[in-house]
């Protein structure tokens, strides 16, 4: 079956190489994908669940129950990444996303018709509610659409994929780390559900722009990669890598676990400390606009972080960045334990921002170069699992520290602990090509 069905755009007759088209396209691909991040559902948080009467813990649970039964499908969307290519799985993924947006503006009222209808006065009917629409709102989302816009900016490019995606990178971080300003003053404009309708819109003019410009793959239209001349029947057929890898295969390499583990603990505490911002910075004596007020500097480093080493990659082992890593999220657990200390909050800030920078390079970077294109969305679907069971049960563990102790900082030696065992077990993860 063609994959290229409504297709009103021919890449081989593109003045520019298409795969530069690819990269804009996809990067907000990415950008669109922020309602159903951690990052766009957090300012949501106060409003929506004090509207469906559900305390923070509640609230909590449901998006940590949503995002778990997401992180057990996802592989899934990795294996129709592989078989149907990103076009057709971004544009569904965009349908399902704006549909869940909807569903999301209108959940007091499908609360209080179930709760009508089924003759229940409880807590349990917005809970159950909310935690199915969490886990379409980040299946959808921070799932699928997200992995084949990143998926397919990576296979169009291969020499100068570490370059490409520094652009990609960048402008993704100063729009996710924007979003929650101007999320915000939607939110308090207009409501908080208008703000999710207007955003379902956006995504349904979105998809049919990943309709016409999302293009699979380059050999499809007669192109290689980085744009370079077609080869000839004489040439040698052009791979990249001397193997390509299954997910199973894949899966056998030290390395895939330990680039997998610390781009889910970036999944994990960054979600954590996003969810809970406000009630961190106020259990250390902090008030709002502190709080909110971090992710700004933070987007600079992981910015520049992103820029630099994403340019580098392409001539640097990526272990070297595997450490620094690490070494970023130490800073940020200290900084996270040293909150109210006058280091406190520039150790977060750096922390954070390294560790949202070097994950905006590894999670592109090191599946294509360590393991191929071939099984590429098996592959990164497989790590996507990882992330997103992470990030799902961030909120409620971070939400339970605090309940139970009075305090976040628990989790700041938690971090520590697993990050030294990070820095030992990684010692062997070598590139295995």
């Amino acid at each position: 079956m063609s994959k290229n069905y409504f297709s009103f755009i021919d890449p081989a007759k593109s003045p520019i190489f298409y795969g530069y088209v690819i990269l804009v396209i996809g990067t907000i691909g990415i950008y669109f994908s922020i309602p159903g991040q951690t990052i766009g559902v957090s300012v949501f948080t106060d409003p929506v669940k004090d509207a469906l009467g559900l305390s923070r813990n509640q609230f909590s649970n449901a998006y940590m129950i949503g995002t778990i039964c997401s992180s057990l499908v996802i592989g899934r969307a990795g294996v129709w990444f592989d078989r149907y290519g990103a076009r057709y799985v971004a544009f569904f993924a965009a349908l399902t996303l704006s549909g869940a947006l909807m569903l999301c503006s209108w959940s007091v009222r499908m609360s209080e018709f179930m709760k009508h209808l089924l003759k229940l006065d409880t807590w349990l009917v917005p809970f159950v509610l909310m935690a199915l629409l969490f886990f379409v709102l980040r299946f959808s989302g921070q799932g699928v659409l997200t992995m084949a816009s990143r998926n397919l900016i990576m296979i169009w490019f291969d020499k100068n994929r570490g370059k490409v995606n520094a652009i990609s990178s960048v402008a993704i971080s100063f729009g996710f780390s924007s979003s929650p300003l101007w999320v915000n003053a939607l939110i308090e404009g207009y409501s908080w559900q208008i703000t999710w309708q207007i955003l379902a819109v956006a995504l349904l003019f979105f998809a049919i722009l990943i309709l016409i410009f999302y293009k699979n793959r380059p050999e499809e239209h007669g192109l290689l990669p980085d744009g370079e001349p077609k080869k000839t029947e004489s040439d040698p057929e052009h791979l990249p890598l001397a193997k390509q890898y299954t997910a199973k295969e894949a899966q056998r390499t030290r390395a895939f676990w330990m680039y997998a583990l610390i781009l889910a603990f970036n999944s994990f505490f960054i979600t954590g400390l996003t969810f809970h911002v406000v009630s961190v910075f106020a259990s250390e004596g902090f008030p709002k606009e502190d709080a909110i007020s971090i992710f700004l500097p933070a987007s600079v480093v992981a910015v520049t972080v992103s820029l630099i080493f994403n340019f580098l990659s392409d001539y640097l082992h990526l272990k070297l960045y595997l450490y620094l890593m690490i070494l970023g999220g130490i800073m940020a657990s200290v900084g996270f334990l040293f909150l109210s200390s006058v280091v406190g909050i520039p150790l977060l800030i750096g922390g954070f921002g390294i560790l949202g920078g070097f994950f905006a390079v590894l999670n592109a970077i090191v599946w294509p170069r360590f393991y191929g294109r071939t099984h590429l969305g098996a592959i990164t679907g497989k790590v996507m699992s990882f992330l997103i069971l992470a990030s799902a049960l961030a909120p409620s563990i971070f939400s339970l520290c605090f309940s139970t102790f009075d305090t976040y900082r628990p989790l700041g030696y938690l971090g520590l602990g697993f990050l030294l065992f990070l820095a030992l077990a990684s010692v062997k993860a070598n590139n295995p090509q």
